[in-house]
């Protein structure tokens, strides 16, 4: 096997120990935060449902957006060697998560809701964009990483007038 590697690094700095740290479940906070070379820090937390603050991103939260923006990713970079000429992308992706009586979870699925506008021609159908979000999912690195079914349900193709 073949092929190109890509190596990615991120520091996750704690920042919620207080005076106090771990000495009890309830003693912490659960802040954190994600270090990306050459790039702000990213406040992090856990799932307020974990006793996370709900103003901080949370791992579940970011994991369905890497899934979105990799989707999205292929998505354009497919329209642009077709020939479409996408105007607007949004994507309002929901997932799945289920918890166990002793705590460990896992995903169950994620669902991507793509809304494309694009500009009129003989590519602006429903079928064509369908085919380009079929093999952006069979070309997104994250979906193809997960072992749960990430589905994708486009809206109704929008096309400027």
């Amino acid at each position: 096997m073949s092929g190109a590697t890509h190596d990615y690094a991120v520091t996750v700095r704690w920042t919620g120990a207080g005076d106090t740290g771990t000495s009890s479940y309830t003693s912490y906070s659960r802040d954190h935060e994600i270090d990306l070379p050459h790039k702000p820090p990213l406040p992090g937390s856990a799932d307020p449902a974990f006793r996370g603050d709900p103003a901080r991103n949370s791992p579940e939260e970011l994991f369905v957006a890497s899934l979105s923006q990799c989707h999205m990713l292929w998505f354009l970079h497919l329209a642009a060697e077709s020939g479409l000429i996408v105007r607007e992308y949004r994507d309002s992706a929901t997932g799945t998560m289920r918890v166990e009586a002793r705590g460990e979870g896992a995903f169950t699925d994620v669902t991507l809701h793509p809304k494309v506008v694009v500009d009129p021609g003989e590519l602006a159908t429903d079928e064509h964009v369908a085919a380009l979000h079929h093999k952006a999912h069979a070309m997104c690195f994250i979906s193809r990483s997960v072992n749960f079914p990430v589905h994708c349900t486009p809206a109704p193709l929008g096309v400027l007038a």
